[in-house]
This record gives structure tokens, sequence and C-alpha cells, in this order.
């Protein structure tokens, strides 16, 4: 297995879709506008392919100066515990440091939190956080 990480992808509405469905138990039949929304709001986004099948994903949004914020970090399910979300995760904070970006945030479940505070480095802090829908 060679997964390839290619940076700002030319993005199958579809495809990612299915993958994001896939990760987070979503509607699979519901199709989202994800290459307007990333060419619109993100710094950068990261696929990981293998073979040419999208089997990974992470964006960064930022506020355009010092923080970059990591969003719908995506791995198939059936791919997951091969170090794809690690690399994604490094990939990510490559691109948004190279950008100039000080800060690197991330919200998580709790059961996400050995992934991102134990794997990828990420500390602990307080947040909060408005459902509005």
């Amino acid at each position: 297995m060679v997964i390839e990480l290619v940076p700002r992808f030319a993005v199958d509405d579809r495809q990612l879709s299915m993958l994001h469905a896939h990760a987070f138990d979503g509607d699979l039949a519901k199709v989202h506008p994800w290459a307007q929304r990333l060419e619109e709001h993100a710094l950068t986004w990261i696929g990981a392919f293998d073979a040419g099948q999208l089997v990974g994903f992470i964006q960064v949004c930022w506020d355009g100066g010092a923080h970059a914020f990591l969003l719908d970090t995506a791995v198939d399910p059936d791919r997951r515990h091969q170090g794809i979300g690690t690399r994604l995760v490094e990939a990510a904070a490559n691109d948004a440091r190279a950008a100039g970006c000080e800060w690197l945030h991330v919200d998580f479940e709790p059961h996400l939190e050995h992934f991102y505070l134990g794997m990828c480095g990420f500390r602990a802090t307080n947040a909060g956080l408005i459902r509005l829908r």
C-alpha cells in the first residue's frame, strides 16, 4: 500500500461526500458542494489516495493571519489505524506553517483524544461551543 498525499487536489463532490459519509456515519446519498466550499473558505485541503481512490481527507481553514483550524479529518473506516490520519494532520500542519500561521486549532470528540493529543501532538485547551441548529 502506497498512500499518496495530494494537496489542493481537484475535488470530486460525490467521491468526497461518500468518504465523509462513511467516516461519520452520514447519509450516503447526499452530495455536498465540497469543491466550491473549499475554494471559497479553505487555506488548503489534502487528500490521501491509494491507487487513485480517495481514502482520507483533511481541510485547513484560517483567519487570514496567525490561526488555522483543522476540519473534516476523515479516513475510510476500513483504512483506519494505518497512519493515514496522522500523515494528513502532519501535512496540514506543514501547509499552515508555510502560510505563516502560528497556531493550529482542532476540536474533537472525547474518543479521538488519543489520536489528536497523543499521536498528533496537540495539547489540551479549554474551548467553547454553541450549537446553532
